[in-house]
């Protein structure tokens, strides 16, 4: 009976070993799998991965709204693009998923407010830090938000349209290698441009401050108010 002890010892031992043994390679073959499958997964993502034209714009300058011009008197450095950074984000499953999640995050986020409301004034371009804003505080804040992710500033474009109610409208363009898609705050999804049913009035330029016209007329005089 006394030598069993060390007997029940050494088996219990090899049976821990054993067990840590097995639980590691299984560790290793699920680690080595959800790579494969991750690998897959974004294979497949990038095949799927939308595409739509890029938007024309006309050779013509379009004025900004003067809330912009306020809003980049205020912050100009938001406001001058970086000539060596790409016009175009080349678009991956990784950067799609960034993007639908601020767009996600920031329009779950912030309560929409009418500047009227919120300001005491028509119009007035800012970030909505108080958790409240209308349409352009609430693209400039994905604006700024994907800046930070490290897209590139001079893709993500302010831009000006007409709702389907024809009133003004302000929405995020990225300018992407697939296409210029649409960050909204009226549509979970983000949309091919051709996609929303907006008519294109005008966008920031990519290469200063000026604006450019998106319509082969000239652009009215819109503000952005939704």
């Amino acid at each position: 009976m006394g030598q069993a002890s060390p007997g029940c010892t050494c088996t219990r031992s090899k049976s821990r070993r054993f067990t840590r043994v097995a639980l590691i390679a299984a560790t290793i073959v699920l680690v080595l799998s959800q790579g494969r499958l991750i690998s897959s997964a974004k294979a497949e993502a990038e095949a799927d991965l939308s595409r739509a034209p890029p938007l024309a714009i006309s050779d013509q300058e379009a004025e900004p709204t003067p809330a912009w011009t306020s809003f980049c008197q205020q912050r100009p450095a938001e406001c001058s693009p970086d000539r060596s950074e790409p016009e175009a984000i080349s678009l991956t499953p990784d950067i799609w998923l960034t993007l639908a999640t601020v767009n996600a995050r920031v329009n779950t986020a912030i309560k929409p407010l009418s500047d009227q409301e919120h300001w005491g004034v028509v119009d007035r371009w800012d970030y909505p830090d108080d958790g409240y804003g209308d349409c352009e505080d609430i693209q400039l804040l994905k604006r700024k938000l994907l800046i930070e992710a490290g897209l590139p500033r001079r893709a993500l474009r302010m831009t000006v349209v007409l709702d389907r109610a024809w009133a003004g409208h302000a929405v995020l363009m990225g300018r992407t290698d697939r296409g210029d898609f649409i960050l909204d705050n009226e549509r979970r999804a983000i949309l091919a441009w051709r996609e929303t049913g907006y008519v294109f009035i005008k966008r920031e330029g990519a290469e200063g401050r000026s604006w450019v016209t998106l319509n082969p007329h000239p652009a009215p005089i819109v503000t952005a108010n939704r």
